[in-house]
């Protein structure tokens, strides 16, 4: 029987969100509309995939492990917390208000 190999490489759940946290205030900083649009369109749905697998899973357990909720929920936390950073920084004043 054939078995897959583990990665050598594997990013921990700091390192994840750290990542995309730094990825999400490039963005901040480049385009702030666009940041302020994809930050409400993204959050919105990957927060709806979160709740909808964490039902579907508490209906039936299945082979998903555990590490997939943790990351999706930091997919959630780090645009949310991107933007707070970036109105922190400049006083919560977005060019595309103005």
């Amino acid at each position: 029987m054939m078995r897959i190999k583990e990665p050598q490489f594997r990013l921990s759940l700091l390192e994840i969100f750290l990542l995309e946290l730094a990825c999400w205030l490039g963005l901040w900083l480049l385009n702030d509309y666009l940041a302020a649009l994809l930050t409400l369109i993204t959050t919105a749905i990957v927060f709806a995939v979160l709740v909808i697998a964490l039902l579907s899973e508490g209906i039936e357990r299945s082979k998903v492990p555990r590490r997939y909720f943790w990351v999706m929920g930091l997919s959630v936390l780090a645009p949310l917390a991107a933007a707070l950073l970036y109105s922190i920084i400049f006083g919560g004043q977005l060019s595309f208000l103005t």
